[in-house]
């Protein structure tokens, strides 16, 4: 059976571990998924993270962890760029003059300059853009049921495979089987269907 092999890496992560921690990158459950669905976890190209940074700043003054959580909150819980991103960005911002950086109380607050904000408004649409990406991905904000069904989903996996160590696979059970699957598809299909036409 090529099911297993075909589902890549993150079946086999998903079988036998529990979710991921956050590790200051992804919600614990989302770069599992994107394994999973064989879809790249979602991450802003180096030129992104640039503008997405000025964009955190327009909003309001703030340090390296208020950004990181300003794109978090922003993308949904779907991107959170790590600190080895958002410091080297905030240093070119300053060199470049698009960003300030003041001391308050013992910590380093960032501001966006009249330079900065030029710079960010000749690309908002990169930044609007980047996060209408997370709202053409709807699945990954209901992640519980998703993974509620992929539980179901490996159970089928498991019982064949154990059938199948058994020798209780044979043509006649397989014919039955895959009548079950066709039947199983075409409903599920119908569903989809449904659900886009609503």
């Amino acid at each position: 059976m090529h099911f297993a092999r075909n589902c890549g890496p993150g079946y086999s992560a998903w079988m036998g571990s529990r979710w991921p921690g956050r590790g200051g990158h992804f919600p614990p459950h989302f770069a599992r998924w994107a394994e999973f669905f064989n879809e790249p976890t979602p991450r802003a190209e180096r030129g992104e993270v640039r503008y997405l940074v000025l964009d955190a700043l327009a909003a309001a003054p703030r340090h390296g962890y208020e950004i990181m959580q300003f794109i978090e909150q922003r993308s949904g819980g779907s991107y959170r760029p790590s600190p080895g991103v958002v410091y080297p960005t905030l240093q070119l911002l300053e060199e470049l003059e698009h960003a300030r950086g003041v001391d308050r109380e013992g910590r380093k607050i960032y501001e966006i300059t009249e330079a900065g904000q030029k710079d960010l408004e000749a690309h908002r649409g990169s930044v609007d853009e980047f996060y209408d990406r997370f709202e053409d991905q709807p699945w990954e904000t209901h992640a519980e049921e998703v993974a509620e069904f992929a539980k179901r989903f490996a159970r089928l996996v498991k019982a064949f495979r154990r059938a199948a160590r058994r020798g209780q696979v044979g043509p006649t059970t397989m014919r039955a089987v895959q009548q079950v699957f066709d039947e199983a598809l075409e409903k599920i299909e119908r569903l989809f269907r449904e659900g886009d036409e609503r």
